[in-house]
């Protein structure tokens, strides 16, 4: 059986209670039932993930110039597509390759269990190998989309595109394997349970490098002021955090990993009631904090305090009360609200505000974990930081470089003046518009 999450944080797969119905069910149903419950949980959690790939897109959409949104669609659709045979192709094997200490293994394909398998030949203390590569596969996606969004409006479509194959099909895996495929990090005793840090500092820190490399865009920083490039569509914007929000129920609720107990499912409750209470404290402090600082609310910084707050939850969504949850989605929306500004000040064009949510946050979260599981230590805590931290960043500058180097990353100053969806692409998200 490959070596999942669900032994590193503790999910148990104990048979179902003893209920009325189950004395009619067919002989072994105690046996099978948490089998059942667990695949259809990762089933359903990783429809809600998938539906993140449309939450960023929809952001990304919102928060570009007009002459970019066909640009941004068809990354995120083209990234997701190449993340998904990426895992396939070699990522799932490399992130759970069963028990080994080291870390890595380069893995082969996976393979499903066979069509009408049999309960003997089932894993039966887990679930179906389809749905468990299914809900893993769709985090390394958001990983990808992260990436997207804050280099967005100035780099070439193919280079960012080999950068997805490098990241979703190595570099996550790899780093993955550390923590949730039974690595190093997790026998060392750290703690990260749905990916403040396994994905979401992964993507930050992936999105870091490529923001160094590429540079800012043309007429954002000038004569030492900050000049805004107001987003295309705040409606758009709005429309794809609350469907992220809606997708991190299933990010966060399948991380409990089974749901073949009363325990369980109870749990998957607690984590979906904690994971909307982080996301409401992140855009409230955001909204407020806009109101003091610039006199009014600013709604960009309300939409990524709510995702802050999500981001800050992810790493331990289970322990905390709801009070424990609205203080830690709190200090998201403080994060993202002060490190936006200091980001500028560094002269960091981040399109979509992804580093200080996911990175900034994403640390931020995973220390959190500390302050509600005894287990969890802030050395080794740092430790997992520091150490996803070196490796993503390190390897994607190294990728971020030979890709510019080879053919380019950046599209000239006239496309980009011009705009990348008719330089890149040849096409306009609203023609009519633009022809108005």
């Amino acid at each position: 059986m490959k070596l999942t999450k669900s032994l590193l944080v503790g999910a148990g797969l104990t048979a179902l209670p003893t209920l009325a119905l189950a004395q009619d069910a067919a002989p072994g149903f105690d046996e099978i039932g948490p089998y059942i419950m667990t695949t259809l949980l990762f089933c359903m959690a990783g429809f809600l993930v998938f539906f993140m790939a449309a939450g960023f897109a929809m952001l990304e959409g919102g928060l570009v110039r007009s002459k970019n949104v066909t640009m941004q669609m068809t990354k995120n659709i083209a990234l997701f597509s190449i993340a998904a045979i990426m895992y396939w192709l070699v990522g799932f094997n490399t992130m759970y390759p069963g028990d080994f200490n080291g870390y890595f293994v380069i893995g082969g394909q996976t393979v499903l269990d066979a069509v009408g398998v049999s309960a003997a030949d089932a894993a039966l203390d887990y679930a179906s190998v389809g749905s468990d590569f299914f809900f893993q596969l769709v985090f390394v996606a958001a990983t990808a989309s992260i990436v997207s969004g804050a280099v967005a409006e100035r780099i070439k479509l193919w280079p960012f595109l080999i950068f997805v194959i490098v990241l979703t099909g190595f570099m996550y895996p790899i780093s993955g394997s550390w923590q949730w495929g039974g690595g190093w990090l997790s026998e060392a005793g750290f703690s990260d349970f749905a990916g403040s840090t396994v994905v979401h500092s992964v993507g930050g820190w992936a999105a870091l490098a490529g923001v160094i490399v590429l540079g800012p865009r043309l007429g954002k920083y000038k004569d030492g002021k900050v000049n805004p490039m107001p987003g295309s569509n705040l409606a758009l914007a709005t429309l794809g955090t609350f469907i992220l929000w809606l997708g991190w129920f299933g990010f966060n609720g399948g991380s409990q990993l089974a749901m073949g107990t009363v325990g369980d499912v109870s749990d998957v409750s607690r984590i979906f009631a904690n994971t909307n209470m982080a996301a409401a404290a992140g855009a409230v402090t955001a909204l407020i904090l806009t109101q003091v600082l610039y006199k009014k609310p600013d709604l960009t910084m309300v939409l990524n305090g709510a995702l802050a707050g999500l981001v800050s939850i992810t790493a331990e969504p289970l322990a905390p009360t709801l009070f424990g949850s609205l203080w830690i989605g709190a200090v998201g929306g403080i994060i993202v609200v002060l490190s936006i500004p200091m980001l500028d000040k560094f002269k960091l064009d981040d399109v979509v505000g992804a580093i200080p949510v996911h990175l900034f946050a994403g640390i931020w979260g995973t220390i959190a974990v500390i302050f509600y599981n005894s287990d969890a230590s802030l050395g080794t805590q740092l430790m997992g930081i520091i150490a996803y931290g070196v490796f993503t960043f390190v390897a994607s500058l190294i990728v971020w470089f030979i890709l510019k180097a080879v053919m380019g990353i950046r599209v000239s100053e006239e496309d980009e003046i011009n705009g990348l969806d008719m330089a890149e692409l040849g096409m306009e998200a609203y023609p009519e518009f633009s022809k108005g």
